[in-house]
């Protein structure tokens, strides 16, 4: 499949206006030991409140025991085309700390991390796909997860597949175009 860039309304970094979240992913890609190691670097590095870095993640290749864990809690269309990635990942909010005083900015913190990771994995042409579609309670009890660890989205990591092998109406979704609000839309108050 070609590259669906995104039409911008100013420039922005070619890797933003390239990445986009597939649903076709190469059932044949298998990720080497060390691939992802780099886009968890990048996940490390990103800023969050007090530098408590509140974020976990539980990673799994394709064909792995808890591959199969995550998989079985995934929701609605998520569970007919995400199991063809190479890896699934649980994003976890660390939402306490060690004195067992809530982290308020837990969630937001998480998603940083996540935006910097998908960004440096397409980077090197891994694409990723975030899902909300799971059952999180299904994955703290699977994974036997601590209170201080939520599970907030799953995502798809691996090597972009063919429109072709989903069913529709997936494979409509996948080759349709990008779009998005504009960008005027978005802003409350420009002062």
């Amino acid at each position: 499949m070609s590259a669906k860039h995104a039409t911008t309304s100013t420039p922005i970094l070619p890797t933003l206006t390239e990445r986009w979240s597939p649903r076709a992913f190469d059932t044949d890609h298998a990720l080497p030991e060390n691939a992802l190691l780099s886009a968890f670097e990048a996940a490390r590095w990103s800023p969050s409140a007090s530098n408590t870095q509140p974020w976990r993640f539980i990673v799994a290749r394709r064909g792995s025991e808890s591959f199969a864990k995550i998989e079985a809690t995934l929701a609605g269309f998520n569970s007919q085309w995400a199991g063809a990635a190479s890896a699934l990942v649980v994003n976890l909010a660390v939402v306490e700390n060690d004195n067992g005083e809530p982290q308020r900015w837990a969630e937001y913190d998480l998603g940083q991390a996540v935006a910097h990771l998908s960004v440096q994995a397409h980077s090197e042409g891994l694409y990723v796909h975030q899902m909300g579609g799971f059952d999180a309670a299904k994955i703290s009890e699977s994974f036997a997860l601590s209170d201080k660890l939520r599970p907030v989205s799953v995502m798809t990591i691996g090597k972009l597949g063919l429109p072709e092998q989903l069913a529709e109406p997936l494979k409509e979704r996948e080759i349709a175009p990008r779009s998005r609000m504009v960008v005027h839309d978005l802003i409350v108050v420009n002062d």
